[in-house]
Parts: structure tokens; sequence; C-alpha cells
């Protein structure tokens, strides 16, 4: 009977998805002997599945529960096959992109901030702010004391599943979506560009998201040259990894002005309580919680469910991991 590993927090509701014909082998979060599995249905927090692996027997095939594999790739030898959890988490990050841009645009955590000390009296400096993001000193009439997303420039980096979903919740909005990936589809029906496209599109877009896989290709792609190249008053948002921006260089281009950004990642990660990213001026931060939300284990174990189920049947499975992801 095949023996699948699951970590015994799941709720044992998700549980009852995986199919019959298996024998349920919990994981506790910090195990103190060895396990016979054969199949890994892995956790979504990283130490645990440091603490569970070194006692695990047998395991053949590991199902992540995350769309990312970095950290599973540093655990598992080549023999191993690993799958990712592509399409659990499109919409929540493309959820969570779509309102990083909103509120950014929209001024909300200048706004939060003014209810704090309980006076909109200083409101217009929402207007200072604007102009000296945008490098003008045009004064407006009426004042301007938020943004439009209509008709804004969107680049996608990373046109995969949630990159599609991003540009779907954009549309009614208004914005001009610009798609790269690792290659380029010019006869798609939504061209997209190639990744050496990227410093040649950057100073035409009004916001930039950042939705790539962590790899050796993906580290540092936004640095000193790449916030160089952006418009004044672009809004980067990173729903990728930490890695994949240089930390130094977008303190340098938040403090000096250049740009603004909203990012749910950061590196390092957590970030210490003493990190000038913190106290960064333009800057919208959450402690990585895009994918977490009430439905992340239902559809990481209705994933696992149908994976387990093709093992069974002898069927390919789906998400297969080559080479970095």
């Amino acid at each position: 009977m095949l023996k699948v590993g699951l970590i015994e927090s799941v709720d044992p509701e998700l549980r009852r998805l995986l199919p019959s014909g298996i024998e349920l082998v919990l994981i506790p979060p910090h195990p103190d002997r060895p396990l016979d599995v054969e199949f890994w249905i892995a956790p979504p927090l990283p130490a645990q599945a440091e603490r569970a692996w070194p006692f695990l027997r047998g395991v053949r095939v590991v199902q992540s529960t995350l769309a990312g594999v970095d950290a599973l790739r540093k655990l598992l030898p080549h023999s191993v096959v690993l799958c990712d959890g592509r399409g659990i988490h499109t919409i929540s990050t493309a959820e969570w992109a779509v309102t990083a841009i909103l509120a950014s645009l929209k001024y909300l955590p200048f706004y939060d901030e003014l209810r704090r000390v309980h006076s909109w009296s200083n409101r217009r400096e929402a207007e200072d702010r604007y102009r000296a993001l945008h490098r003008t000193s045009r004064v407006f009439y009426p004042h301007v004391l938020v943004e439009e997303l209509h008709a804004q420039r969107v680049l996608i980096v990373g046109y995969g599943a949630i990159g599609q979903a991003i540009e779907e919740r954009l549309k009614p909005f208004g914005a001009e979506v610009i798609r790269i990936a690792r290659s380029a589809r010019p006869n798609a029906a939504q061209p997209v560009h190639s990744i050496g496209e990227l410093p040649a599109l950057l100073p035409s877009a009004d916001v930039v998201v950042l939705i790539v896989p962590s790899t050796q290709e993906t580290t540092g792609m936004i640095a000193a040259r790449e916030f160089a190249l952006m418009k004044k008053g672009a809004l980067l948002v990173n729903a990728a990894r930490g890695s994949v921006v240089d930390t130094g260089a977008l303190l340098a281009a938040l403090n000096n002005g250049r740009i603004r950004a909203a990012v749910d990642v950061t590196d390092p990660e957590p970030l210490p309580a003493d990190h000038p990213l913190w106290d960064a001026p333009n800057l919208l931060l959450t402690p990585h919680v895009a994918a977490s939300t009430p439905q992340f284990m239902v559809r990481a174990m209705q994933l696992a469910a149908a994976q387990v189920g093709r093992y069974l049947r002898g069927e390919p499975l789906e998400n297969v991991v080559t080479g970095e992801y």
C-alpha cells in the first residue's frame, strides 16, 4: 500500500480529500523517529520540511505545497521526483499584486498616517508627494490627492499563470499591460517579450510587477542599473522573492525619491528589526502574506490528492520540476 506522508497539522477534513488505497503517515512538526514514506506532501513552512526530511525513509516523490521549490531543492537528492505547487497561489498572489498597485496609487498608507493623528489637515501633502515622485513643479487645481491606474503601462515580469491572472484583474481598470517571460512569444495571442528586452522596456513602464521564480538567473535581476532605467515615480511591485531585487539598490532608489515600491518579500527574510527598509519612504511593505488565505491549504490538498491519484494509477505526474524550476 502506498505510504503518503503529511504533516499532522493539516485539518482532518482536508485529509479526506486524499484517495482511498493509501496509508496516511502523519508527520509531527518535530519528528523523533524514522518514518517510511514513499509520497511526501511537503509542509508549506520550510523549517518544518527541514526538520522532517532527515527522518523520512524511502521517499520517491515530493509534492510541494508552494509554487516556489528553492527551499526543497536544497534538501532533496536528484533521485527524488519533485513537483511544484504551481496554480495553488495564482488567485491569492494576483489579488495581492493588484491590491498593492491600487493601494500605492491611491496613497492609502499616507492617508492611514493621517488617520492616526486624527486630522485630515495635511492631506494636501499628497500633491507634494506626487510632484516629488514625478519630478514636476506643476501646481494642480484642484489638488492631486490620489492617482489613477487607468491608462498606466504595467510591465509584468514573469508572465506565467500568476502573471496572466494579474493581467486579467488589471483589464477592468483600463491599464496597458506589457508582458515579459524567459523566452519571447511574439506570435501568441498576447505577445510576450523576452527577459533580455527588460532594459529597453523599463523606461516606459509606470508599474513594474515582479512574479518570477527564484533562480540563479533571477537573483538580483533588479539592481542599481534597472532602477536608473525606470521612469521617475514608477512603482515597483515585488510578489516574487526578495532575492530578485538588490536590497541596497532598492533602499537607495526609495531614499532618493526616484521610485516607490510595494513588496511582500524581502532579502533578508524575515526582515531584522533594525533593518533600514522598515523606515524607507514611498514603501508599502507586507510580511510575505500574499498566499496565506483560507483557501491556500484547500487548493494545496486538492492538487496533492490529484497527484497521489495519478501516482497510484501509474499516470504521469504534473508540475514535475526540471532544472531550477
